[in-house]
């Protein structure tokens, strides 16, 4: 049983709870994470989410999300779900962060202080396939157009995050995306 780390609107540690409790509406605050992966061409790593999970299936999302666990530090979480959807790791940037609240249908959501990351890599994508259904790599402009157009095929997280993000990438771009 997964335990998550509930936080205060300021990040601040402040329990723990089960990973459903923290979903059921009324959802409660915790700490959760999203990876956006470049390859060294500037394409973005987009998944579609397994039609078996509870909030969200069959929707495109960031490279990869999740949560820490109880007595797990931040940074090695997002090691441990980067191995564990898509079957590599590889050096990543902490962005920022940024707090949301979604419902996904009458019983499920989330209420996250989400942390997001960037990173860079061009080796082999071996996706867990309980987690994701589909991956591809979309150029920004692309997949710009498409969340504008088609808002509903995407998380509500991702959709938050991704200015943010193609902001840090157009102003690093000659630096990299480590900066």
């Amino acid at each position: 049983m997964d335990e998550l780390i509930l936080v205060d609107d300021k990040d601040n540690d402040i329990g723990y709870a089960e990973k459903e409790s923290c979903h059921l509406i009324p959802t409660r605050l915790h700490r959760a994470f999203s990876i956006f992966i470049l390859d060294s061409t500037g394409m973005m790593l987009i998944h579609k989410r397994s039609p078996t999970k509870k909030t969200w299936p069959d929707f495109w999302s960031n490279s990869c999300c999740s949560h820490p666990r109880k007595g797990e530090d931040l940074s090695e979480a997002v090691m441990r779900r980067l191995e564990e959807e898509l079957g590599f790791t590889c050096p990543l940037q902490h962005l920022f962060r940024f707090s949301y609240k979604s419902n996904y249908d009458n019983r499920y959501g989330e209420y996250e202080v989400d942390h997001v990351f960037i990173g860079q890599y061009d080796g082999e994508i071996r996706p867990n396939p309980d987690e994701i259904a589909d991956f591809k790599f979309i150029t920004l402009d692309e997949l710009s157009q498409d969340v504008e157009a088609h808002s509903e095929k995407y998380t509500p997280w991702f959709k938050k995050a991704l200015p943010r993000v193609v902001r840090y990438i157009a102003t690093h771009k000659d630096k990299g995306i480590s900066g």
